[in-house]
C-alpha cells in the first residue's frame, strides 16, 4: 500500500491523460483524511499535490467523488484505472508463491501473499492454483506471463463477460427510452 506524508492511500482513481485522484488515510493527524490530486512521474514515482483535508469519512469519499467527476467534465477524459490494496488478484497456477516467483515491480509490491495448503481448484473450478498475490495496481501482461501468474477473472481491468456486457447495454437502451 502506498504512503504519502504518513497518509496510507484508500484508493486512488488514474485518468486517461496520467492525471489523477488519491484519497489517504492517517489515524493520528489532525485531520484524518485527505484527497490528492496526484500523477506518476517519469521514474514512474507517484507525485502528490492540492490537498484537501478533513475528519470525515464520508465526506472526504464524497470529496474524492466529487474531485474526479469535475475533473472528467472539464477535461473530458475516461478513467484508465482504478487502485486499491488488494484490488488485482493473480493466481500461481505452476508452483506456490515463494521467492522469486511473483514480479516486485517499483511501486507496486505485492499487497497480500497466500498459499493454500495444495493445488485446489479456484474460481468456480475453472482452474488450479497454488496460491494468489494481491496487488494494488494491475501487472502488465509481460508481468503476468513471465511468473505464469493468471490474472482473476473480476480484477477491475479485465473485461466483462459479454452477457454481462449485453445486460448492461439493455439496461442503458431501456434508459434512454424513458
Amino acid at each position: 500500500m502506498d504512503k504519502n506524508q504518513g497518509y496510507a492511500i484508500l484508493k486512488a482513481v488514474m485518468l486517461e491523460n496520467g492525471r489523477g485522484f488519491a484519497l489517504g488515510e492517517h489515524p493520528t493527524a489532525p485531520s484524518r483524511y485527505v484527497t490528492w490530486a496526484c500523477y506518476d512521474d517519469k521514474d514512474g514515482q507517484r507525485q502528490y499535490e492540492w490537498g484537501h483535508y478533513g475528519n470525515d469519512r464520508t465526506a472526504m469519499e464524497q470529496d474524492f467523488t466529487d474531485r474526479v467527476q469535475d475533473y472528467q467534465r472539464i477535461y473530458n477524459v475516461g478513467i484508465r484505472q482504478t487502485e486499491a490494496p488488494g484490488l488485482y488478484k493473480y493466481y500461481s497456477t505452476q508452483r506456490p508463491v515463494d521467492i522469486g516467483t511473483f514480479p516486485k515491480p517499483p511501486y507496486n509490491k505485492p499487497d497480500e501473499i497466500f498459499n493454500y495448503d495444495q493445488r485446489i481448484p479456484v474460481e468456480n473450478g475453472s482452474f488450479l492454483a497454488w496460491g494468489y498475490l494481491t496487488y494494488t495496481r494491475p501487472l502488465t501482461e509481460k508481468q503476468a506471463s513471465d511468473y505464469e501468474l493468471r490474472p482473476a477473472p473480476d480484477n477491475p481491468d479485465r473485461p466483462r463477460p459479454i452477457a454481462e456486457q449485453m445486460k448492461n447495454a439493455a439496461k442503458l437502451a431501456e434508459a434512454d427510452r424513458g
